[in-house]
């Protein structure tokens, strides 16, 4: 019989103020001297951003970067930046940015590290080897792509997203420097939220969810529900950020020793066809989920609640918890944080129904701990977005 171990945790986490001096302290131990940045355009142009990398290159490290990083990134926007990294013969990569500059370079690392091109990799039967050298920088609180193992590029011969999952290609270092979120619209404050709310109650959900994983999920939920909304209001509580940010950050560890399960299925296939930003989709997805795994979960769905300022009337039966439950989650959706209802997405809502075999075939939905065959995959779109 071969061990499994279920609490996994290979990232050096950094937690800093000086974004320029702990990069430079973290290259110059690791003797790396010619970083390749992956980035987005406008983080490219952050003051933080562009103080911190005036300063490495004031200490004599060769910094190149790569500022073509958009959302959902296709596998040929690896390609690109895997070629700019042999171009500047980079020995490591600096990822600045939300998920999707995070899985850009994850996906260089393993191009560069193991050969081939990425959709090689979406086969779990493709070995991986070790893949060293990535400084992965947030400047958002919600994906926790920074500690996860899974990286998400879009095929665009199918326009469907592709999964990789990596435990060799994991961060080597994440580090957390709330003031890079102050900027943070509260929309994306919102929904980058509510992903890492998703990644906590799911993964608490999950077959693969353990007594050790459990007690984080509960923290990260509790941390969000406390802080998220006041990071919202004010986007320069830095205790508020803060607390996000490790709340965001310990949900992405979760990742890799829970996974997801059906709600980020639907995120997955709903957002690659439509464009509904992840963490909205996520959380618009929530509620269906909760009432879908309560018969099986009743006590973690009831949990939830809890976290979520729900009371329970005594003896309370489990389809009344789930019910209260959802209602608390919603509650705190779209009152307390104020996100924006699906129907201004104007997408009509039974064009979504066609989705569910994509749904049910999805690979995080067989974490969900009830069969999401087609038919449940079609209720559970039934309620995507309700209110």
């Amino acid at each position: 019989m071969i061990m499994q171990y279920k609490m996994l945790q290979h990232v050096k986490v950094v937690s800093t103020h000086d974004l320029g001096e702990t990069l430079k302290e973290i290259l110059q131990t690791e003797s790396y001297k010619r970083p390749l940045v992956v980035t987005d355009h406008f983080v490219s142009t952050m003051p933080l951003v562009v103080k911190a990398l005036d300063l490495l290159r004031s200490s004599g490290i060769a910094v190149s970067v790569f500022n073509s990083v958009g959302p959902d990134p296709a596998a040929g926007i690896v390609n690109d930046a895997f070629l700019a990294f042999k171009q500047h013969n980079a020995d490591s990569l600096i990822a600045i940015g939300g998920g999707s500059s995070m899985d850009v370079a994850r996906g260089v690392n393993i191009v560069r590290t193991n050969g081939g091109d990425i959709l090689d990799y979406t086969d779990p039967s493709k070995s991986i080897s070790p893949c060293r050298g990535q400084i992965s920088v947030p400047t958002t609180a919600g994906t926790g792509s920074e500690m996860s193992n899974a990286l998400v590029v879009t095929d665009e011969s199918s326009k469907t997203k592709m999964t990789v999952l990596a435990d060799p290609a994991v961060s080597e270092y994440a580090v957390l420097n709330p003031e890079l979120t102050e900027t943070l619209p509260p929309a994306m404050t919102i929904a980058c939220g509510l992903d890492a709310f998703g990644h906590a109650a799911e993964g608490y959900l999950s077959r693969l969810s353990s007594p050790m994983t459990d007690a984080i999920c509960e923290k990260v939920m509790y941390l969000l529900y406390q802080y998220l909304p006041r990071a919202v209001h004010d986007g320069n509580d830095i205790e508020a950020r803060g607390r996000v940010m490790v709340a965001a950050n310990l949900a992405g560890w979760m990742l890799n020793n829970t996974g997801t399960i059906v709600g980020h299925s639907i995120a997955h296939v709903l957002g690659s066809r439509y464009h509904i930003v992840h963490g909205e989709a996520v959380a618009y997805a929530l509620p269906s989920v909760l009432e879908f795994v309560g018969p099986v979960r009743p006590k973690k769905v009831r949990e939830i609640g809890q976290i979520l300022g729900a009371v329970y009337p005594e003896s309370a039966p489990q389809e009344q918890t789930t019910v209260l439950a959802v209602r608390a989650f919603k509650d705190f959706r779209d009152n307390i944080l104020g996100m924006h209802p699906f129907d201004t997405y104007q997408i009509d809502h039974s064009e979504l129904l066609g989705n569910a075999s994509a749904v049910s075939n999805e690979r995080f939905a067989d974490n969900t701990p009830r069969t999401v065959d087609e038919a449940a995959a079609r209720n559970l779109l039934e309620g995507f977005g309700a209110r």
